[in-house]
């Protein structure tokens, strides 16, 4: 077999593909794309004098609301009135209008129009309406509900709600990083996430031609809007990958690795080009991102690979130069030990999990 060259080391200052300016390269877009970020199935809750509605956990309903989706996550968007959001046991935060909250990590959880409710037993059964083009529309009012707390005031609120879902295998370090509740304040008139909502809300109630794709792209815009702002609130010394992004050196060694994973990079090279010594930027790295810098870069060619082999034509072995390895064996191996399955069989796998 013959051996594949892996690409040679661009001479410091030169600018090229393989040695771009670091801060200039969008890391959290290169993720976002090789994750498959895709919004689906939007659908409306209109709550009464006191009401709730319960999710059950991303995991048990993906296959009815987005199929072929490794990882779900649910979001909602109050348009109207207040409400409370908790993910099932913990404490609860409350929503205003405008405002967002997202369940990156799909746990169970409830909205509800006053803190420690939950809803009745058959709560969930709205995930499964085939039958029915969404968006759907929940018409929800409980009052009488043995677990409602008896406040007296009148609830009228109103939620956009939908689904976001993404590949987790073989590498996403971005949903790890987030919160497990989500909770985006409206930013007044500044917040154009919110009014494109309300856009889209009645341009769903009409079914015009076009609406499913206007709402698909809205979630997935909302979701990377949640995770720029989510970004921007990060104390400074918070540790993890969106953190690691942010800081000096470490965001600009995963710059050089996302923007040429197939160079034969080094962490002595690498903390050249950033301005570390080699085990200072080693200690740095793992200490932000939670795993040394080699092993970053070698699951990231992995992802760089899988989105290749699920995307393109391309063969096994010139997906294995792409990423940097020197043989189809030994990318071959590499994959197997991180995804479980051989390339050309994950590629199969994949093709029959979008009906591709």
């Amino acid at each position: 077999m013959a051996q594949l060259a892996l690409r040679p080391l661009p001479a410091i200052g030169e600018t090229s593909p393989e040695n771009p300016d670091p801060m200039s390269h969008d890391i959290l877009s290169d993720v976002l794309r090789s994750v498959r970020l895709r919004g689906a199935l939007f659908y409306f809750v209109n709550g009464g004098r006191t009401w709730a509605a319960e999710a059950p956990a991303s995991g048990d309903i993906a296959a009815a609301v987005m199929p072929g989706s490794e990882h779900v996550m649910e979001y909602h968007v109050v348009t109207r009135g207040d409400c409370w959001g908790a993910i099932v046991g913990e404490a609860p935060v409350r929503l205003n209008s405008g405002d967002i909250v997202l369940f990156p990590h799909g746990d169970p959880h409830v909205i509800s129009s006053a803190p420690g409710m939950r809803a009745p037993s058959d709560a969930g059964s709205h995930f499964d309406r085939k039958r029915e083009r969404p968006p759907f529309t929940l018409h929800l009012d409980c009052a009488e509900a043995p677990q409602a707390p008896s406040s007296g005031e009148l609830h009228e609120t109103a939620l956009v709600c939908g689904f976001l879902g993404c590949d987790l295998r073989p590498f996403n370090p971005l949903i790890a990083t987030l919160p497990r509740l989500l909770h985006l304040r409206a930013a007044g008139d500044r917040d154009w996430v919110g009014q494109f909502v309300l856009h889209a809300a009645a341009e769903s109630r009409s079914r015009r031609p076009g609406g499913e794709a206007m709402l698909e792209r809205l979630s997935e815009m909302m979701f990377i809007d949640a995770v720029r702002r989510h970004l921007d609130t990060i104390p400074e010394d918070s540790r993890g990958w969106l953190a690691g992004m942010r800081d000096r050196f470490v965001g600009r060694a995963l710059a050089l690795m996302h923007e040429a994973p197939a160079t034969e990079w080094t962490v002595e090279e690498l903390g050249r080009r950033v301005g570390l010594s080699r085990s200072a930027l080693h200690e740095r790295f793992a200490e932000m991102i939670g795993q040394a810098p080699m092993q970053y870069l070698a699951n990231w060619r992995m992802q760089v690979a899988a989105s290749l082999l699920r995307d393109t034509n391309a063969t096994v072995a010139s997906v294995a130069q792409d990423v940097g390895y020197d043989s189809e064996e030994s990318f071959a191996r590499a994959f197997k030990r991180l995804v479980g399955s051989p390339p050309a069989a994950w590629r199969r796998q994949a093709a029959r999990r979008t009906g591709a």
